[in-house]
Formats: C-alpha cells, sequence, structure tokens
C-alpha cells in the first residue's frame, strides 16, 4: 500500500454527481458504447503524470461529431462535467476526472476525411494518431512532420499545443493546425479556420482552441499541414565531455542559421536507459541526437558543419545513420526514453519538467537543472528538443516514499522560476493541466488569468469542459 501523498500535492477535487437520468440517456442513446465498468472508468481517469484522481462516472466512445455533440448536450443540461479523451498519453493531469462527470473517448474517430496532396493539406478525425496519419498518406510523398514522441492523436495534440522533436524545423501544433471542427459547451458544432494558408477574417478561434485542453470545447476533426519528404534524410549521434558542452554546440548551430531539422539531447542516464531498453550500445555520455533533411548536397554540407563545430566542443564517436533502417532504429530508441527511464527504478512515478527558455539561456538552465537533481541524490535523466531551447528532467520517484515527490516537486519548482527568471515558460508543449496551475499564475500575472477567466465564463457559463485545469475559477 501506498504512503500517503501530503495534501498539498493531491488534486483540488469537486465532485458533480451525474444524475441517473443523465447516465440512463447515455445508455439509451449509446448502448454498449456507454460504459461504467471500473476497469474502463480507470484507464480513463489515469494519465502519465504522478496525480492520482477518482475515475470518470461513465465513459462514452464515440464515433461521430454527432455522437459528441449528443453527449455534450446531455451534459449541458444536466450541467455535468466532460472531459475529452485521446489516447491518454498526456503528461501533466489533463484528462483527470477531478470533478466527476463523463469521459468522451474519441479513440473510434480515426478516419482521415480529406486529402489534398495539391495544397499540402489533410482533414483528419480527432482519433487519428501520428503514425497512422504519416503511414495512410505515404503515398503522396508527403509526411506530417510534428512528433512529440508518443504516438498522440491529432486531437491531443492539438488540444495541448504538442510539438515535440521536429519543432526547430517545423514549428508546432500552433503553426500546423489551420481549421477544426469543435461542438461546444451547449452542443453546437462550430467550424473555425479554412485550408487557406492565411485569413484575416475576424478572431482566430482556431488558435483559440488549440492550446485549450478541452476547456472550451471538443475538437472533432482537426484540418493540419502536410510537408513533402525530403529528398535526402542523416541522422547522427555525437558524444560530449558534459551536457554544457552539448547544449552549446546546439545553440551555436542555431545562432548560425544551420538548418538542422531535429536536435535532441540525451544525458548520461537516458543513454543508459535507452541502451538497455533498446538493446543499443550508445557512449553512456551526454549526447546529442541530430537530423538532417534537404537535397543531398546540402544534407552533407550541414552534416559537415555540424561535425566541425561539434568538435570545437569536444564532441566526438560520431555515427551516422543514413539509411531508412538505422534511422528508425535510433529515432525509435528517443521515443522510447520516457519508457525506458522508468525501468532505471521499477514501479516508479515520474515528475516531469516542461521548461523552455531562449536559446541563449539554454545551456544555464539545463546545467543548474542537471547538478540540483545530482546534488539532491534524486534518481532523474534528461532529454530535450534543445534545438528550441526546450528539454525535460523526469525525476523518478518512489510512490511509497512521499519524501521523494516532495523534493521533485521542490526541484520543479526551482528550476521554473529560473526559467520564468530568463524569460522562459512553465511549459514548452506538454500544457498546464493540473501540474502547472500556479506555475502559470506566476508566468502569466493574476491580469491574464483573469482574462482567460472571462473567456472560459463566456464560452462555458456552466463550467462543463474539463473543469479544473488550466486555471481555478
Amino acid at each position: 500500500m501506498n504512503a500517503p501523498i501530503p495534501a498539498h500535492l493531491l488534486p483540488r477535487l469537486e465532485p458533480r454527481p451525474m444524475p441517473a437520468a443523465m447516465l440512463d440517456s447515455l445508455k439509451a442513446r449509446f448502448g454498449e458504447r456507454c460504459s461504467t465498468a471500473a476497469a474502463v472508468r480507470q484507464q480513463h481517469g489515469r494519465d502519465e503524470s504522478p496525480i492520482d484522481a477518482p475515475p470518470p462516472e461513465a465513459v462514452v466512445f464515440c464515433e461521430s461529431t454527432e455522437d459528441v455533440a449528443e453527449v455534450v448536450k446531455l451534459a449541458d443540461r444536466y450541467a455535468v462535467p466532460v472531459i475529452p479523451f485521446g489516447v491518454g498519453s498526456s503528461l501533466e493531469g489533463h484528462l483527470l476526472a477531478v470533478q466527476g462527470g463523463v469521459s468522451i473517448d474519441l479513440g473510434r474517430m480515426n478516419k482521415i476525411l480529406a486529402l489534398h496532396p495539391e495544397d499540402l493539406t489533410v482533414t483528419v478525425q480527432a482519433g487519428v494518431t501520428r503514425n497512422q496519419l504519416n503511414t495512410e498518406i505515404r503515398h503522396t510523398g508527403l509526411f506530417f512532420p510534428i512528433d512529440p514522441g508518443a504516438d498522440a492523436s491529432i486531437g491531443g495534440m492539438s488540444a495541448t499545443r504538442a510539438s515535440g522533436t521536429n519543432a526547430v524545423r517545423y514549428g508546432t501544433m500552433r503553426e500546423n493546425v489551420l481549421g477544426l471542427t469543435v461542438v461546444t459547451p451547449q452542443g453546437e458544432v462550430i467550424h473555425t479556420g479554412t485550408r487557406a494558408r492565411k485569413s484575416s477574417a475576424g478572431y482566430d478561434l482556431t488558435r483559440l482552441m488549440v492550446g485549450s485542453e478541452g476547456t472550451l470545447g471538443v475538437m472533432t476533426e482537426i484540418i493540419v499541414k502536410l510537408y513533402p519528404l525530403p529528398e535526402a534524410m542523416s541522422a547522427a549521434t555525437c558524444t560530449f565531455p558534459s551536457i554544457d558542452a552539448a547544449v552549446r554546440t546546439t545553440i551555436q548551430l542555431i545562432q548560425l542559421g544551420v538548418p538542422i531539422a531535429r536536435c535532441e539531447l540525451l544525458d548520461r542516464h537516458a543513454v543508459r536507459a535507452v541502451n538497455r531498453h533498446d538493446k543499443l550500445t550508445l557512449t553512456e555520455a551526454p549526447m546529442l541526437l541530430m537530423e538532417f533533411h534537404g537535397s543531398t548536397a546540402s544534407v552533407q554540407e550541414q552534416a559537415a558543419t555540424v561535425q566541425e563545430i561539434a568538435s570545437e566542443h569536444g564532441g566526438e564517436h560520431f555515427q551516422w545513420a543514413t539509411t531508412p533502417e538505422e534511422r528508425t532504429k535510433l529515432w525509435t530508441a528517443r521515443h522510447r526514453a520516457y519508457f525506458a527511464g522508468l525501468q532505471l527504478k521499477p514501479g516508479c512515478r515520474t515528475v516531469t519538467t516542461d521548461t523552455c527558455v531562449p536559446i541563449s539561456r539554454l545551456a544555464e538552465s539545463v546545467t543548474l537543472a542537471s547538478e540540483a537533481a545530482e546534488a539532491a541524490g534524486l534518481m532523474h535523466y534528461i532529454v530535450g528538443h534543445v534545438g528550441d531551447g526546450n528539454f525535460h528532467l523526469a525525476y523518478l520517484v518512489d510512490p511509497n516514499i512521499p519524501a521523494e515527490r516532495e523534493t521533485a516537486e521542490r526541484l520543479n519548482r526551482e528550476l521554473v522560476l529560473r526559467a520564468l527568471a530568463m524569460d522562459g515558460t512553465c511549459s514548452g508543449e506538454h500544457g498546464v493541466g493540473l501540474h502547472k496551475m500556479d506555475f502559470l499564475v506566476t508566468e502569466a500575472g493574476a491580469g491574464a488569468i483573469d482574462l482567460m477567466r472571462t473567456v472560459k465564463r463566456a464560452i462555458d457559463p456552466k463550467n462543463i469542459m474539463n473543469p479544473g485545469k488550466i486555471f481555478a475559477l
């Protein structure tokens, strides 16, 4: 049995029981697609965060925008919370039912609705995952580049404004979502944006919804940008004598304008974890994992420049991967780093950080965070999309030792406050959810939070859309 978690680390629970009449209506309309089974509810009441909360009272498996609208109309009638659910890969408690309610599972909404290769756009249902999308459009010579690591749903990625390994070249979901179909808190279906690459028509409702974490509506269809597959791709690994040297190499590459597609940092703990998990033999030292896209000549030129700059900072053991199989092996290992890291301490939970700072302050931020974790004696590892100033430090804590969680949360807070002092942010790509609500207040200020509350109350006066997330009402 786990030791009790200190009260200040527990989520704020405000149960809003579902009336029997609503549950009866859901079961009458959806039949077996409305489940109150304990196992199903538990599955939909748990993500990858260290936070525990009671599960939702019911789960509805929707298959269309119309299905979602019907659930939300009932929720509006009875003032019952609604929590959108993709694949459950979020890290900040986004899908936890802190006020009870119904979880809307969008996993069956997994169709490619309209592919326009000539316009470099595709319209998908919210439950389509990034791997599924890229598999189904491969024949066009196009791809969707946003890669957060996990095989997340496009809806979930839009809701959290995700980015990932390719952001340094292709941007984030904010730049790559053109339009949405959204079910409002009243059950109305609206459309935002178009397939056109730009518009100055009215308020930008698409950008308002992207990153709203399900607190303003349920996204059911998304229009995203596509990109041509590069003529040539090459990946490389390089080890460094210190984290500082690896990060300073990255900074110099960015400041020189080298068009690197991906630039990922793994500290020695992360390298050790992926070696064990994926049976690799990478040198267990701070490492950059990089990828170059372009013509054959440009890729070769980029690679030569990177190797020269890295060497100036003590980089060595360059290993190149030019075949698809070799690249896939490397990036699969990177994508599995989170789960590989968990194996360093079996049975542990993770407290993850997600700060992003101006590139000039990145080396200082990463080095101080690493030194603080080492000094505290807390098992951890670091991975990061350092090409855009974003990195993740994962503290591994024993759920039976509350003191470890306390230490991890203290270090996380110190890390965030340093990032904010550097003009950075508490969340580069994971969103706010429950875990970073206090940090958002510190970052944005009371006036900005009040304005967010005004928007939320205007759109969702009954506070039924994923309540208790981002900020408290």
